[in-house]
């Protein structure tokens, strides 16, 4: 009878230690993580200022981040492969530059929407293909392109503007989806969002991100083509600058050489501090979604309480800190856990 109570006593002790395992699993992801963060942000502002939480303003506040929240899509798939590129603001840059240009010059929207296009295509496909035929540093190569991008834009621009558009350019980056208080960048980024979460979670060719960011070789040996993947990843990010160009041009009305200065750590703060690994072959697209709202809320919060643009600036590189150090010491402390439980049975 005692054994049998003892038996009794036990199982209870392993019951309540898997479900009590199974909790610590879930609240330590870092994609519940962020959405806790989120929430608390939420609730603070909506104490601080009666002008935050409003449907209006919190539509109208997409416009803020819309456009980089885009951008961080085809980065997920380059940082996923363990590369990098810091070169995407000029490559915006120069499209911009060429939109602005042909606009002045009388082409249509379609002609403008190609050429922006093409432009940022053939420099992501110049990215790639400098940085996996020369066997470079992804890093090396964009820093370098960065400066020629935005050098040519500089060059054929200088400290001019470029204002001329056709009429209803302006709808891209300005426009609300009929009949409602949605704006239409937002609307675009949210059915972008789930293509790029289909492919990523569902597809072989996200499974190859996750193989070639865990190990490059093993990914070569399993017979994933790791080049064209890689060239493939910059030649998307390239594109999706043009398509960048073209939604900042719409809500700006205005091209100069100096627009999207300081994007490129922006948007990598969205993938990483959306719990993708800057090692590569770790991160989810929800996670990035999650981390996007996270940076675009918590400015516009702060914009409303009139902080000043250095204190955001310190809280964002803070958060980017966090983003990297965080997902490690919750590595250590699942491993340690694990080693607990199984000196424990």
């Amino acid at each position: 009878m005692a054994e049998k109570s003892e038996l009794v006593a036990k199982s209870r002790l392993i019951n309540e230690m898997s479900i009590k395992h199974r909790l610590v699993e879930f609240f330590t992801k870092w994609e519940v993580l962020l959405v806790i963060i989120i929430t608390l942000v939420f609730v603070f502002f909506t104490f601080r200022t009666p002008y935050f939480l409003d449907w209006f303003n919190l539509m109208n506040a997409t416009f803020q981040f819309s456009e980089k929240a885009i951008m961080a899509l085809p980065m997920i798939f380059i940082i996923m492969c363990g590369d990098i590129d810091i070169s995407i603001a000029s490559i915006i840059a120069l499209c911009a530059y060429v939109v602005g240009t042909a606009a002045e010059g009388g082409a249509s929207i379609p002609t403008l929407i190609l050429l922006s296009l093409l432009v940022g295509t053939a420099a992501g496909l110049f990215n790639g293909l400098m940085i996996t035929t020369l066997n470079m540093p992804a890093i090396a190569v964009t820093l370098a392109t960065q400066s020629i991008f935005r050098g040519i834009s500089i060059g054929l621009l200088g400290d001019q503007a470029r204002t001329s558009f056709p009429k209803d350019f302006g709808f891209f980056g300005q426009n609300f989806i009929s009949g409602t208080i949605i704006p239409f960048e937002f609307v675009l980024y949210l059915v972008l969002m789930l293509v790029f979460s289909f492919i990523l979670h569902k597809t072989t060719y996200g499974r190859h991100l996750y193989a070639i960011g865990n190990s490059p070789e093993a990914a070569r040996f399993s017979g994933v083509n790791v080049k064209f993947v890689r060239v493939l990843n910059f030649t998307l990010t390239g594109m999706f600058c043009g398509l960048t160009a073209i939604l900042l041009a719409s809500r700006i009305l205005s091209v100069r050489s100096n627009i999207a200065t300081g994007w490129d750590l922006e948007i990598i703060t969205l993938v990483v501090l959306g719990g993708v690994a800057i090692t590569g072959g770790r991160g989810t697209v929800f996670g990035v979604f999650i981390g996007s709202l996270l940076v675009g809320y918590l400015k516009f919060g702060m914009g409303l309480l009139k902080f000043s643009g250095t204190l955001m600036t310190i809280v964002i590189g803070s958060l980017l800190i966090i983003a990297v150090l965080l997902p490690r010491l919750l590595d250590l402390y699942k491993a340690n856990r694990k080693l607990k439980l199984q000196a424990q049975r």
